[in-house]
């Protein structure tokens, strides 16, 4: 009787869409429908790559992945957004059924999810793994295995993928894997350090991200609160590249985080490698409390878990530059609310001015395991949020810290 009731709740909640119209866009990309022959570009997957993760996660590793495959002129092959592996096209999370699967044009668009690039740019499209594994699955095209055993996973981010760029030039085999088993070919370790600031220059000014979009389903979320986001005394704009003045875009997290916020201090955890760039105005320097675990434990708090006086204070410092933000409550159908995390990322980056906030949950099988420390950090959101805007091009001083 529970187990019905269970159901009962759960089919309550509706049916997610399956995005079918959004498989057929990415199976008519015009690159997948090139005849195969000896120009045909070298294909390049990463089976190992994140799944069961936040969107952030996964977009960050995505985007990095995509760039090396940009640089070293081969097909990137882009996978869906994958929650379970489950064979229905569902799961179950919070008493609520969710896609397993959602294709990444259901959320992005632009060079990672197989669009165009600038004209000048000679670099072969990215294309599905559909795609790939219909071309590369027979024996005449078994993949080539490059394995990520002998990386130098401790170096800087240029260093790392300059070290991938010539494993692949040596390459001629038409479809190439790489192997992250022995080492995450980009672990959370690079994405929450410095040592990631050494590619900000060039991979904010490549097409992986010059040319990123969202998709049209996000896009068109968006468009539909657009009237909610706008200034009063701003004419409403709803082109893609337009930004909202007089929005100020915050981002919080609660929940548990009572419980997950101390646990920072405890760590000596820092920003997200992006969120630590020199320009930047506000920094994190939890380092004149290292002798006083209860201040310091404060200073972490009111960065990751701040008080409504906190959040106030910061939002009036915004204030004597800014236009008061207004208040939305954004509406959306059920394409639009199961890729709701990339709508809110698209107001944030078109926001006039983006506060960043919050720490992300890393579920690593072997931290959980092994009881790593590591496994928490402070958040991705924000960390891609603010590398979307300053590739978009917009102000540096846009971009604050709660």
């Amino acid at each position: 009787m529970a187990l019905v009731i269970v159901l009962l709740i759960v089919l309550c909640q509706g049916v997610p869409p399956t995005y079918d119209h959004v498989r057929s866009f990415e199976r008519n990309l015009s690159q997948h429908s090139v005849t195969v022959d000896r120009t045909h570009p070298r294909y390049l997957r990463f089976p190992g790559h994140l799944w069961g993760h936040g969107l952030n996660n996964v977009l960050q590793e995505a985007l990095l992945m995509s760039y090396l495959a940009y640089v070293s002129n081969v097909s990137f092959v882009f996978e869906d957004y994958t929650w379970s592996h489950t064979p229905l096209p569902w799961t179950i999370h919070g008493f609520a059924l969710r896609p397993a699967r959602i294709p990444l044009n259901a959320i992005i668009s632009g060079p990672t999810a197989g669009g165009p690039m600038s004209h000048d740019s000679q670099a072969p499209l990215a294309v599905s793994a559909d795609f790939y594994e219909r071309t590369c699955g027979g024996q005449e095209a078994k993949p080539y295995v490059l394995s990520s055993a002998s990386a130098p996973n401790d170096e800087d981010g240029t260093t790392i993928i300059e070290w991938w760029t010539q494993q692949l030039v040596s390459v001629q085999e038409r479809c190439i894997e790489i192997d992250s088993t022995p080492h995450d070919l980009f672990d959370r370790f690079l994405f929450g350090g410095p040592r990631i600031l050494t590619l900000w220059e060039s991979l904010t000014s490549s097409p992986v991200l010059s040319e990123f979009a969202w998709s049209p389903i996000v896009q068109s979320a968006v468009a539909r609160n657009s009237a909610l986001l706008q200034s009063d005394t701003i004419k409403n704009t709803y082109g893609p590249s337009s930004s909202f003045q007089g929005l100020v875009a915050v981002h919080l997290r609660r929940g548990d985080y009572k419980r997950h916020c101390p646990n920072l201090a405890k760590w000596g955890a820092r920003y997200m490698g992006f969120n630590q760039h020199p320009s930047l105005l506000d920094r994190f320097d939890p380092s004149p409390y290292e002798n006083d675990s209860a201040s310091k434990e404060g200073y972490y708090l009111a960065h990751c878990l701040p008080t409504t006086n906190q959040i106030v204070s910061v939002l009036r410092t915004v204030r004597r530059e800014y236009q008061f933000p207004k208040r939305a409550n954004a509406e959306s159908d059920a394409e639009q609310y199961h890729v709701s995390m990339a709508v809110d990322m698209a107001i944030a980056e078109r926001a006039e001015v983006f506060i960043g906030n919050g720490v992300s949950v890393f579920h690593s099988v072997t931290a959980v395991a092994t009881g790593s420390n590591k496994l928490f950090k402070f958040s991705s959101l924000s960390s891609n949020v603010v590398l979307l805007r300053m590739a978009k091009g917009m102000d540096v001083t846009s971009n604050r810290f709660l």
